[in-house]
């Protein structure tokens, strides 16, 4: 694809009883004609294999080599499909071997809360093995795996991504995002937030945040993005790190906010201001027997009259990490998205297709904001996922010409293609995140090409460790 494709020799050590013992990475790297973003996705492909599973210890060397291609770049998942598709398929290989389930193997591997790796990445929280399970429940696996007919098999895959970054690629020591809130009488609450929407539903989500915390309604939270003229600043929409951290910087503005009109409020109800709260339009007392109230909008009224439009400021930066050996910072995050996904497919034993039934995947996204947008996250990879798998790949003559480039010759999953999905938002709450949210649109395109090789194999029987699987 037009990300970076990898000549990858993975090797997994396993103890007898199915743990993971080491893991040894070896990368070639193709770089295009430019460098792009290909030293950082290097870093992040060794970064990439110390997660979702427990790696007591972990080898790389890696080389980016430049060629008279097309030009690479970042792509959705940036590092971590390249290690994925080869970890995953080794820890089938592993439990087949080892006489072990294939979601036995995972569950028994699968990192927990309070994780340290190798590279000093912390894991504050995970349900990871609930995403396994649930996964597993819902496409009733362990009844299916190794039992279906010639020709019908199923797969599962685990993958992860980081929920924003905790280092910037330059040095700088400033703020990683910045959040305002301006409270007036006739615009209500404008948040200014120089994150950018590309799709994936930024706006609404920042939106709700702050309505979730000042006690008023997302469609009057009116979000100015984007104009790095008037917004204030944001490292930038990458790394699955806006809902994260825009989400601490936007609380701990409409938190500063609260503490300017709460004593307003306690002075209509004739209560303290630190027994104030605030919901649905309505400021309230906490611990008054006969519950006092007083209209949102009455209290911003009696603010302004006195001090005009109140403006607050909240600022994220992610903890670091002590005593991280040289180039080790990558990777480090401070929180951890993570999912399953389990694939059925059906090989036709005449011409060798591959098609797609079903996925299904859960995952353990922490608190979802806007769970449609979670979910269209999660069909989106999934999309992205099974062109990897089955139909993306640039051709090259000797040369070096580009032998189709055109999507009439260079094929992508189309909605015709899309199978059944199953999305399931395992119950899960990170209590270090600002909301309890954690990322849910990179981690999923991860795992799908895995889960569909892995299919192919329960279903025909033939192992195939390179992309995409052609019918040839």
């Amino acid at each position: 694809q037009g990300h970076h494709p990898c000549f990858m020799k993975f090797r997994q050590g396993y103890d007898k009883d199915g743990h993971i013992t080491a893991v040894d990475f070896q990368n070639l790297m193709v770089a295009g004609a430019y460098m792009s973003w290909g030293v950082v996705v290097l870093f992040y492909t060794a970064s990439m294999t110390h997660l979702p599973y427990v790696t007591p210890a972990a080898k790389f060397s890696g080389k980016l080599v430049y060629t008279n291609t097309q030009t690479c770049g970042a792509h959705r998942g940036l590092g971590g499909s390249q290690p994925r598709f080869a970890m995953e398929i080794l820890m089938d290989m592993a439990a087949e071997k080892l006489g072990i389930n294939p979601l036995q193997i995972r569950l028994l591997n699968a990192v927990e809360s309070g994780h340290t790796c190798r590279s000093m990445m912390y894991v504050p929280h995970s349900e990871f093995k609930k995403a396994l399970s649930t996964a597993a429940a819902n496409c009733d696996f362990e009844a299916k795996v190794g039992k279906l007919p010639f020709g019908k098999g199923i797969g599962i895959s685990g993958g992860y991504y980081i929920s924003g970054t905790s280092y910037t690629l330059y040095l700088s020591y400033k703020p990683h995002t910045v959040a305002m809130v301006k409270i007036e009488g006739e615009n209500n609450v404008v948040l200014y937030c120089g994150a950018t929407d590309i799709g994936q539903g930024a706006d609404m989500a920042m939106a709700q945040m702050a309505a979730e915390t000042l006690g008023v309604r997302s469609e009057d939270v009116k979000v100015q993005s984007r104009d790095t003229e008037n917004t204030t600043f944001d490292l930038g929409t990458f790394a699955s790190r806006v809902t994260y951290a825009t989400g601490w910087a936007i609380r701990r503005a409409c938190e500063a906010a609260n503490q300017k009109l709460f004593p307003v409020a306690a002075a209509i109800m004739g209560c303290r201001g630190q027994e104030v709260g605030v919901k649905d339009y309505q400021f309230y007392s906490l611990y008054e027997r006969k519950r006092k109230n007083v209209d949102w909008n009455e209290v911003v009224d009696q603010y302004i009259q006195a001090n005009g439009p109140l403006v607050t400021t909240g600022q994220f930066t992610p903890p670091r990490r002590k005593g991280i050996q040289q180039g080790g910072n990558i990777g480090h995050s401070p929180t951890f998205g993570l999912t399953c996904q389990i694939a059925e497919v059906t090989v036709d034993l005449y011409t060798g297709n591959v098609h797609v039934d079903r996925i299904t995947e859960a995952g353990d996204l922490g608190q979802p904001i806007n769970p449609m947008s979670c979910e269209g996250q999660v069909h989106g990879s999934i999309q992205m996922g099974m062109g990897h798998a089955l139909l993306e790949e640039m051709r090259y003559a000797d040369d070096g010409r580009l032998l189709n480039p055109s999507f009439h010759d260079y094929k992508l999953v189309g909605t015709m293609d899309i199978p059944e999905i199953d999305a399931t938002i395992v119950e899960s709450y990170d209590p270090s995140a600002p909301y309890g949210a954690k990322e849910s649109g990179e981690g999923p395109v991860q795992p799908t090409p895995s889960a569909i090789f892995n299919a192919v194999y329960d279903a025909i029987g033939f192992r195939c460790t390179e992309q995409p699987l052609t019918q040839e």
